[in-house]
């Protein structure tokens, strides 16, 4: 399937190159540089992960540049790295399930789509939709135990032990917070928030891939249209032959990736809210359970009203949007780097 020419018009004016599909993938390449690209990724974009996570625990609204200088002044610079060594160790097989279920996804549902009639742009937007739900279903059984563990870091130096909206425990690293979690929860306490994750991580991929796809055809048209009018000004009519050269294919893969990513927080926010909460919260010694998503969402509403849900949406919209605009351009480079050579594909 090739993202090739956006729409029908735009494609007589401007070539688009095609998409990379998984059967050209050289997949030992795909993976080992994946991994390590993704990883530096993270690690760039953590910090803003960790503001997030603190404004969403946090009894009452705090800007998120005083929740910063807070944690600085407090608990020092690593502390916006909390939690960090456990969520790169999940980083490893989470990317690795999450790229191949997405590429095969996309792949097959792409072919098929295209076969029962559909148009191109309808066929590759509806491959970008399963392939994001599927990625993002399977990368969960990986994520929710990182999450659970990371978040219970990020957030643990800035809380009394009496806040329920926090962690009574304070953990030393990754395993000894795995430890404790078992003890008192027991295995499903590193699932805890598995259901509201996929509720919100498999729409909000979803959605995103499917934005990517229709906003890169938008941005595309208005590109296209841009280098036709340069081209008649310049009393060139060769219009068929306009190609857009590397930074221009990358701008556009950014420009379109940000549209999608920002919206996708916008719309999931308040489910990523519930989440972090239900999962930095602990059950007690007696074994009873923390609150249910219920009781999650009225200490929300008693504590702010249902603006309360939207606490974090600065940094979550920024790292959402940098980490998408990153991300893509990333994966897209990924992609070109594991081609395999001509020679093997024929």
């Amino acid at each position: 399937m090739s993202l090739g020419a956006a729409e029908e018009e735009s494609a007589q004016e401007i070539h688009i190159p095609a998409d990379i599909d998984w059967e050209m993938l050289d997949k030992s390449k795909f993976f080992i540089i994946g991994t390590a690209l993704f990883s530096g990724v993270s690690s760039t974009l953590y910090p803003v992960v960790v503001l997030k996570t603190r404004q969403q625990v946090a009894q009452s609204h705090v800007s998120c540049m005083k929740t910063a200088f807070s944690l600085i002044r407090h608990e020092g610079f690593r502390a916006l790295y909390g939690g960090f060594g456990t969520s790169l160790a999940g980083t490893i097989p989470a990317r690795a399930l999450y790229m191949a279920a997405l590429e095969v996804t996309k792949s097959n549902v792409g072919t098929a789509t295209v076969k029962f009639g559909f148009t191109e742009p309808t066929a590759s937007a509806i491959a970008n939709a399963l392939g994001g739900l599927s990625a993002a279903m399977a990368a969960q059984l990986v994520w929710t135990p990182v999450d659970v563990v990371s978040q219970r870091l990020m957030v643990q130096g800035g809380y009394n032990p009496k806040n329920r909206n926090a962690s009574a425990h304070q953990y030393v690293n990754g395993i000894d917070a795995i430890r404790k979690i078992l003890k008192t929860d027991g295995p499903r306490g590193l699932y805890r928030g598995f259901g509201i994750s996929i509720l919100t991580y498999a729409p909000s991929n979803a959605v995103w891939w499917a934005s990517y796809s229709v906003a890169q055809r938008l941005v595309w048209g208005g590109v296209g249209y841009y280098m036709c009018k340069k081209d008649e000004q310049s009393n060139n009519t060769t219009v068929n032959a306009l190609r857009p050269d590397s930074k221009t294919v990358m701008a556009v893969q950014g420009v379109s990736a940000a549209m999608a990513g920002g919206m996708s927080a916008l719309i999931t926010m308040p489910l990523d809210t519930i989440k972090t909460r239900l999962q930095v919260l602990d059950g007690d010694e007696n074994g009873r359970r923390g609150p249910t998503v219920m009781q999650t969402v009225r200490n929300l509403v008693r504590e702010g009203g249902w603006t309360a849900c939207y606490r974090g949406l600065g940094p979550r919209w920024a790292s959402m949007s940098f980490s998408a605009t990153t991300m893509i351009t990333t994966y897209e480079f990924l992609k070109r780097l594991s081609t395999k050579s001509q020679e093997a594909l024929t």
